[in-house]
């Protein structure tokens, strides 16, 4: 099992109470989360905690912030090592248009964009939009 301080530490975040339960719940998510489902999820909390918390994870390269093109942000886990550099860790996401549920799709690397001069890309998303196993099989 996943040391949970360690996964804090190692990535140069102090272990408070609420970081780790909100680090427990997105490891315990198979699809990505919006900042309402996390709310809901600790409901006696600070809102502001749990933002600053995610906005933190983001930031020390713990989680990743996806535009789904639904106008909410999500959040998910980034793989072991992802430093989320646009050249090496970017991946795929599928947005399931029936359950609305968003998923990395880690084996599909977002291939290297070279852009005309000048240009600099700083955040490179692609989404795939469609029906999820889960919803075909129903």
């Amino acid at each position: 099992m996943l040391n949970l301080e360690n996964i804090l530490t190692n990535n140069n975040v102090k272990p408070t109470a609420m970081r780790l339960l909100v680090l427990q719940f997105l490891l315990n998510k198979k699809s990505a989360t919006s900042l309402t489902d996390v709310e809901n999820y600790f409901d006696k909390s600070d809102r502001t905690t749990i933002y600053r918390t995610l906005k933190t994870f983001v930031e020390k390269g713990i989680s990743h912030k996806i535009d789904d093109g639904t106008g909410i942000t999500k959040y998910a886990l980034c793989e072991e090592n992802c430093h989320c550099e646009i050249d090496n860790d970017l991946h795929l996401h599928f947005h399931c248009t029936n359950c609305n549920e968003t998923i990395c799709v880690t084996d599909y690397k977002i291939p290297k964009i070279t852009l005309s001069r000048g240009y600099i890309a700083e955040n490179i998303n692609l989404v795939v939009k469609g029906i999820c196993d889960t919803c075909n099989k129903n």
